[in-house]
């Protein structure tokens, strides 16, 4: 009898072990089964992101726009520049075929659409800058020691590992560059779901806040369940041709409201409003309310004190400044390279993010050269450049 009842207990606990590894080993199945979105990359700690649609932005951002958090985009009263940022977020969610719900204070937002550019063709050479960072190289001499150290590692790693990884990222396509000069195709934007709402002579953000909602119902998060990711941009949002432009209130009950619906889907939005316009304890709600906070700041066309401070001044067209990084399920903080970046276009079309860098100081003067150098870090006190 005692040795039956060992047998039976032995026999107990080697079925509960077989149940407890079956339901471990289906769990981990269906985990690891259940394939991605077009146009989502998986994370670290569970998280998803979407591309900005500029690949150095998603670069220094640790991936890209976070699903389910909002994004808000600081304007420049003097220049438009965020509608590069705006227009690379649409573009990109087009190409991949994800669902856009777009508002703005005009009278036809869909002309808007027009403005999107069109991907371009991505080259091996600009494949290659980019994996050796090409963003942070600002000379000849930089570029030719990133080589260097390229085929360096190419004897360690060999070439077909290369060559397969390149295939790989090509054939994602998470990410593309866009040509700012070159307009997104008609028959992409025709079949593609793509909503849009003026907000201009609007009493109130009923009207906003019930299309959000009912765009955001259909990317609801389940588990298990594969859906496509959807985006929402926002342009504008107080501005002064808005007939709820001086409801405060009203827009932080909005933006809160939004926050709290974005966070439970598949989905990303992008805000981006004038903050002069608000005053000094909304523009800090506002920036508490996001998720990810950014900022454009425009380039004087002739300030010589920032031509001689920093390498490649003329190629400017602005600044795009981090001030927060969204982060879900991780205690790690994302730790970005730098806070400022440039804004460039290469070859005049693409539109990239470069750290910034000194220019050095030129001791050809003698003596007034000390002098020069005092001169150049005064005027850098006070500024939210750094390197």
């Amino acid at each position: 009898m005692a040795a039956a009842a060992a047998a039976a207990g032995t026999g107990g606990q080697t079925l509960g072990r077989s149940s407890f590894s079956r339901a471990a080993s289906s769990k981990t199945a269906s985990s690891s089964s259940s394939p991605t979105a077009s146009g989502v990359k998986l994370g670290p700690n569970g998280a998803a992101f979407v591309s900005s649609g500029i690949p150095d932005l998603d670069r220094i951002l640790g991936g890209g726009f976070l699903l389910g958090s909002v994004v808000m985009v600081m304007e420049d009263s003097d220049a438009p520049h965020h509608l590069l940022l705006l227009r690379a977020f649409m573009a990109q969610g087009v190409v991949h075929k994800q669902p856009l719900l777009f508002a703005a204070p005009m009278k036809e937002p869909r002309l808007f659409l027009g403005a999107l550019p069109a991907p371009v063709a991505s080259s091996k050479e600009d494949t290659r800058q980019r994996a050796m960072g090409g963003g942070a190289a600002a000379d000849g001499r930089a570029g030719d020691e990133g080589l260097r150290i390229a085929w360096q590692y190419r004897k360690y790693f060999g070439d077909d590992r290369n060559s397969s990884a390149e295939h790989r990222d090509n054939k994602q396509e998470f990410s593309h560059d866009f040509d700012l000069r070159k307009p997104l195709e008609r028959h992409l934007l025709n079949a593609q779901q793509i909503e849009c709402l003026s907000t201009q002579d609007v009493d109130t953000l009923r009207g906003l806040h019930d299309r959000c909602s009912a765009f955001l119902f259909k990317h609801q998060r389940k588990d298990g369940v594969n859906l496509s990711a959807g985006r929402i941009a926002i342009q504008s949002l107080c501005a002064p041709q808005c007939g709820y432009f001086e409801k405060d209130w009203e827009m932080v009950s909005f933006l809160r409201s939004l926050k709290a619906m974005v966070r439970s889907s598949n989905a990303v939005a992008i805000i981006t409003f004038p903050y002069t316009v608000l005053s000094d304890s909304f523009c800090k709600r506002w920036q508490h309310l996001a998720d990810t906070l950014l900022s454009i700041k425009a380039i004087p066309d002739e300030d010589k004190d920032l031509a001689k401070l920093l390498t490649g001044y003329q190629d400017m067209v602005g600044f795009l400044h981090v001030h927060k990084v969204a982060q879900t399920n991780s205690q790690v903080p994302v730790i970005l390279e730098a806070s400022t970046f440039s804004l460039k276009l290469r070859k005049r079309r693409s539109l990239v993010l470069e750290r910034l860098n000194q220019a050095p100081v030129d001791g050809s003067s003698g003596p007034s050269s000390g002098g020069a150098s005092g001169s150049c870090s005064s005027s850098t006190q006070g500024s939210q450049l750094d390197f």
